[in-house]
């Protein structure tokens, strides 16, 4: 039997594929949709590509008439997160066609695509289309978008891992159920398969991506597997002497020689750091370090500008850096086969997280990825064992799918109504066929509905909120005017507060958040894109900048700077601490990691305690600052900020005193300036689980989150506009008009489905409610250890380090105080082992 062209070009640019990539070609040409899981870099974007061109030559079997063959209509639409993505995968998709010489074309259309291309694809769609959500939904809202549509047969959505949990991923289900249902109507098929990597809920992902069927059911799916783990080596740096007193960012740059050495052994490397913070400070570093590199070290992340981005990863691809310093920016899959190794600055806070930035290098089958962890301070070394645990366990965290954010869907009628129009009924059955909206109530779809047709019962005497109107049983766009104004606003992307950075001759450098300019004067200086600059001034949200001279300077800090652990990973570190507590490290058979950590966890063995499972570790001490309490829950930053604020509103309650809280990833301080002495009875009432909500909606000003989260809602469901390209509205003009529909809703239209959208989005995603009750009840089963220490240890130093950082120190008072009390307590630790020896 011949075999098939594109099977053939495959055997021969690639290799024999391996059993997966076989199982999904089978699946798909069999018309089949489901979800596959591979790791990066073993192949994904072939397996679920190169059946559409297999089909196809199966069809036209004669490959002389291929060249007298029209080209293609539309028949693969492929769909990613990130710009970059499109542009590497519209050359992956296209090398077979080239080379086959299909009369097939592939393009993109993402935002930064020419006004020609896109003017051009008005009219045509090429054969297979690489495009993003936003731009999807753009296509969706052209009144020809089904006739455009007609010939689709596979739609492919790439790193559905990373869209799944977010309003994109709920924007990407609702324009798959418009169009299955235009495929219904034509009787076609539509094939929709997913690909995925670190990915922990696999049957859940493939639900949300397969949709319902009318009926409510779930629509069939195939989930594939590819290999269990590709060959992953991750090792961790190790300083000469462990600090057996940790502090956050205090090991970093101490570690800068040993990254430097690790450099030289590879031609191409990515160092990640978490924060943007981070890569200014160690791309600075390095280049400082070793001048005769400079050209070949490159910085990488968002708020860099595109151009300069770019340039970066064409300079990855050809092998021409020897080192790139980069955020999450590069963390998808993005193809720079040269990256021969992956350093991780500080906690990678997630086993996925890690594989997934450990799968850039290596970057193709058969070849090992390697990662190594460089910890910013001594306790993350147990992070970087954990996570080594976790990883070779398969322990991999799960992302869930939202459910039903009305902010999104309203959006999606408009732009539906603008696409052609639709009749209410047969809608809102489209609707629910999208995983998220499987539940969507009557009301809830009557009220929706409502809103883009007058604003509710609120805005209706204002009629720029009248967005769609009905004519002939068809609800469609009010006017060209609106049609126009929304189609500026299509997407879910909400970008924080920020400021352009720029020099004086127009030359953009990126953008830095308004909070931080605003703390700036003319003439300080602050490190930013790999500069030392000066501000000259700020206006009209544009801070123009000069170089500078010196060397000391402020780093610009943007949120989300503090990534917590993850679950599964804090999981890991407890299961590490508990074996330790239990079985000791072995000199001989422990791992160098471990071994470093020896000292510090001896250490708070014998001044506290190691918390093993089914414990929960209470410190109580004194010092000049008042009586510290120090719990370790070991649950994670964002369960212990709301653990944290639970408790100090309960015990502000019980008694009038006031109460400090401070958290880390381990635990939790509460600094009162008399001592609580609590006891056992009194933690186990504190830790109750009843009124749970109420306490912590009264211990937080829940008010003023929901108005934060308010914004990006307000921004989605069209009441607010971000402006027009080159004339963007300032973000606290944004903030301003949010904040005033969020008072005017709130006393006159107390039911808005969106107050009661912002209260959820606070309550799940910044105080993680479901984590926080789950941990108050596993509290309530285990043995609690309560230790009164003579000072700090190893443990709860950082935790009293962290709060000093908050009280807002400058960076040297604060070096200043830390230091001095960690030279206390070495002290304190020599005399320790002083009297352990002589016993």
């Amino acid at each position: 039997m011949r075999m098939n062209p594109v099977e053939a070009w495959f055997a021969e640019q690639v290799g024999e594929p391996f059993a997966f990539q076989r199982d999904v070609w089978s699946a798909q040409r069999s018309g089949r949709s489901g979800l596959l899981h591979a790791p990066t870099g073993m192949g994904k974007t072939y397996a679920a590509w190169l059946p559409a061109l297999m089909g196809w030559c199966g069809r036209h079997p004669d490959p002389d008439a291929w060249s007298a063959q029209k080209t293609e209509p539309i028949r693969v639409l492929w769909i990613t997160p990130l710009r970059a993505l499109a542009t590497d995968t519209q050359q992956s998709l296209a090398k077979p066609i080239g080379a086959l010489g299909l009369p097939w074309t592939v393009e993109r259309r993402t935002g930064d695509v020419s006004s020609s291309v896109k003017a051009r694809q008005r009219k045509r769609l090429p054969s297979a289309l690489v495009t993003t959500p936003e731009s999807l939904s753009l296509l969706l809202s052209y009144a020809d978008a089904r006739e455009k549509f007609r010939g689709l047969q596979t739609v492919i959505v790439d790193e559905w891992h990373e869209l799944m949990s977010t309003k994109r991923g709920t924007q990407t289900e609702l324009g798959l159920a418009r169009l299955r249902r235009w495929a219904k109507e034509d009787r076609r098929d539509l094939a929709v398969w997913g690909l995925s990597a670190t990915l922990g809920n696999m049957d859940e992902a493939s639900q949300a991506l397969m949709g319902m069927k009318p009926d409510g059911r779930p629509n069939d799916a195939t989930v594939i597997h590819g290999p269990d783990h590709k060959d992953i080596e991750i090792t961790t740096l190790l300083p000469d002497d462990a600090q057996r007193f940790p502090w956050s960012g205090h090991l970093g740059l101490t570690l800068l020689p040993k990254v430097l050495e690790v450099l030289e052994q590879a031609k191409s490397t990515l160092l990640f750091t978490n924060t943007r913070s981070q890569a200014e400070l160690w791309f600075n570093a390095i280049n400082a370090a070793r001048h005769d590199w400079i050209g070949e070290v490159a910085l990488h992340h968002g708020s860099i500008d595109r151009k300069s981005r770019d340039a970066v990863e064409e300079m990855l691809r050809h092998g021409r850096l020897r080192c790139c310093v980069c955020t999450s920016s590069l963390d998808l899959g993005v193809d720079f086969s040269p990256v021969e190794q992956v350093i991780q600055v500080a906690s990678p806070k997630g086993v996925a997280r890690l594989l997934q930035r450990a799968g850039r290098s290596g970057h193709s089958p058969g070849r090992v990825s390697r990662v190594i962890g460089v910890p910013t301070n001594a306790l993350e070394i147990l992070d970087f064992v954990a996570a080594r645990d976790a990883a070779d366990a398969r322990a991999i965290e799960s992302r869930r799918p939202l459910n039903r954010p009305l902010d999104v869907l309203v959006q999606h009628l408009v732009t539906c109504a603008m696409g052609g129009g639709f009749q209410p009924e047969a809608m809102l059955a489209e609707v629910r066929t999208a995983h998220a909206y499987r539940d969507l109530s009557d009301q809830e779809w009557s009220w929706s509905l409502d809103f883009v047709r007058r604003g509710g019962e609120t805005l209706k005497a204002y009629p720029q909120y009248a967005r769609v109107v009905e004519d002939q049983g068809r609800v469609v766009v009010a006017s060209n005017k609106i049609a126009r104004h929304h189609r500026m606003g299509i997407g879910t992307i909400t970008s924080d507060a920020a400021i352009a950075v720029k020099f004086a001759n127009g030359k953009k450098l990126g953008t830095v958040e308004e909070g931080f300019v605003g703390f700036l004067k003319p003439g300080d200086k602050f490190v930013f894109a790999g500069h030392l600059l000066q501000l000259v001034r700020v206006r009209q949200m544009v801070a123009t900048v000069k170089k500078a001279k010196g060397t000391k300077a402020q780093v610009p800090r943007w949120q989300g700077g503090k990534t917590p652990l993850s679950t599964q990973l804090a999981s890991a570190v407890r299961d590490r601490l508990h074996n330790v507590k239990h079985d000791g490290i072995d000199p001989k058979e422990s791992s160098r990691e471990l071994q470093a950590l020896a000292p510090l966890l001896e250490l708070q063995a014998r001044w506290s305690l190691i918390p093993g499972k089914g414990e929960l570790l209470i410190e109580t001490s004194a010092s000049r600052d008042g009586h510290h309490t120090f719990l370790f829950p070991l649950q994670g930053r964002l369960v212990h900020e709301g653990l944290g604020t639970l408790l100090a509103h309960r015990l502000t309650t019980e008694s009038p005193r006031a109460v400090t809280v401070t958290v880390n990833d381990y635990g939790i301080e509460l600094l009162c300036p008399e001592d609580p002495a609590l006891q056992e009875e009194d933690w186990r009432r504190l830790f109750r689980t009843d009124h749970l909500l109420d306490d912590l909606l009264a211990a937080l000003n829940a008010s003023q989150l929901a108005r934060r989260a308010f914004r990006d809602i307000a921004r989605v469901a069209g009441l607010i506009s971000t402006g027009f390209p080159g004339d963007s509205v300032p973000n606290r003009h944004l903030q301003a008009s949010s904040e005033l529909f969020f008072d005017v809703f709130t006393e006159y239209d107390p039911g808005n489905r969106l107050l009661d959208q912002a209260k959820r989005e606070v309550l799940e995603n910044q105080l993680e409610l479901t984590r926080l009750r789950d941990a108050l009840e596993s509290l309530a089963d285990v043995q609690l250890q309560l230790k009164r220490t003579r000072q700090f240890s190893p443990l709860a130093f950082p935790l009293w380090a962290e709060r000093l950082r908050e009280q807002h120190l400058t960076s040297q008072s604060w070096h200043e105080r830390v230091s001095k009390m960690a030279l206390r307590l070495e002290d304190a630790a020599a005399t320790t082992r002083e009297v352990q020896t002589k016993r």
